[in-house]
């Protein structure tokens, strides 16, 4: 790895942290529709049990944005790790600032 690409992924690790830092309110889970009325409710699955909330139509998209958010953050984490790897691998360590 020469330098001008490790400084492209240091850079690219930057942008990440500050997406990171301004994602907002963050919930693991999904907002479904359920029975013959279609509640709204935001379901979330722990410990191989499903929990329940009911939102209605006034917290929807809230919720929603909120588990956006998440989906957001493991992407986040996931392209991190992956360029994390590569300096390890390469023995450039992580120490960004």
């Amino acid at each position: 790895m020469d330098a001008k690409e490790l400084s492209k992924i240091q850079r690219r690790i930057k942008i990440l942290q500050k997406q990171l830092g301004s994602l907002g309110p963050v919930m693991r889970g999904s907002v479904v529709r359920l029975g013959q009325k279609q509640r709204i409710c935001f379901s979330l699955n722990k410990d191989k049990k499903t929990q329940l909330i009911y939102l209605g139509k006034k917290r929807e998209s809230k919720a929603r944005e909120y588990s956006d958010n998440y989906k957001k953050l493991v992407e986040i984490v996931e392209e991190m790790t992956q360029l994390n790897m590569l300096l390890l691998k390469k023995d450039y360590g992580i120490e960004l600032k």
